[in-house]
């Protein structure tokens, strides 16, 4: 799951424009209030960003204030609800 966490990284940074590197988020740094600061507008943005990457729906506001915490809640919510490869 790292490879995974990495990409979320990524898309999180390219997403938001964020002044920073990928790797200088840590897996469990809070995305909103003192950690990384995002607020709610950053919240579409991410969603729509997890949503294209990775193939996974964010339906509610609930569900999306369980996933958007960490990369690591992000990282588990794509495991569990990414479609099955077909390769």
């Amino acid at each position: 799951m790292t490879a995974l966490r990495d990409e979320i990284r990524q898309a999180i940074v390219r997403s938001l424009r964020l002044p920073m590197k990928p790797e200088e988020i840590g897996d469990d740094v809070p995305l909103f209030g003192e950690g990384l600061g995002l607020d709610s507008i950053d919240v579409l943005e991410l969603v729509l960003e997890i949503e294209r990457c990775f193939g996974v729906a964010i339906t509610d506001e609930q569900t999306g204030t369980q996933v958007l915490r960490t990369v690591n809640t992000i990282a588990a919510f794509v495991e569990a609800n990414r479609p099955a490869s077909t390769s």
